[in-house]
């Protein structure tokens, strides 16, 4: 674990995890971990985007959500892309996409739901950085995407059924490639973006 020495008005503070740093008008609090990635997964509607936002403000970190990288990259919405190229021309994107990503350095990486149907995406996602599973009951899944209309995968279907489907497919695979797996519920992402830091917090004493 690497510790960090900070001035702050002629101050050196030395700590563990956390700093209180204060100057004249406020306090700030610094959280610092060792993960340079920290890579989110799970189905769509569990909360990645949203959650992972408020970890990379809390952390200092920079923000990244693999389907809105490929859509800046390509100029084309997901369902377009779907459409002309199928799911699996995607799925190759979406490789190129999370290898080019994998070399950022403090950086929180949302992902897409299905980005562990590939091997090759479960092995950066063990391998490089902390993988977190955050998993949400199907009722909650339905409950966010109802007015979603941005996901291929749920058009035209039964949304419930379809989620029962995705959960039984990828559950294994989610928690295959976690290092930490988190139940998240409803409430405040940015109570849960805090929850996850101190999970990954944990992880890390416990492993050093």
């Amino acid at each position: 674990m690497s510790i960090e020495i900070l001035s702050c008005n002629g101050l050196n503070l030395l700590d563990g995890k956390l700093y209180n740093l204060i100057n004249k008008r406020m306090i700030k609090l610094v959280i610092v971990i060792d993960a340079k990635r920290i890579y989110l997964i799970g189905l769509m509607g569990a909360g990645k985007t949203t959650i992972g936002k408020w970890m990379a403000k809390q952390l200092g970190y920079s923000f990244f959500d693999t389907d809105l990288e490929i859509r800046k990259q390509t100029g084309a919405d997901i369902p377009w892309i779907f459409e002309i190229e199928g799911e699996q021309g995607f799925r190759r994107r979406e490789h190129a996409m999370l290898e080019q990503l994998s070399a950022q350095k403090n950086a929180i990486i949302a992902t897409g739901g299905g980005i562990v149907l590939d091997e090759r995406n479960r092995q950066l996602l063990t391998s490089d950085g902390i993988c977190i599973y955050l998993h949400a009951p199907v009722d909650l899944l339905v409950e966010r995407t109802r007015f979603s209309k941005n996901r291929p995968l749920l058009e035209g279907v039964n949304r419930r059924e379809k989620f029962e489907f995705l959960m039984k497919e990828r559950d294994h695979l989610y928690k295959k490639s976690a290092h930490l797996v988190i139940r998240t519920k409803r409430g405040s992402p940015k109570r849960m973006a805090s929850k996850l830091i101190k999970e990954i917090q944990k992880y890390e004493k416990n492993r050093s």
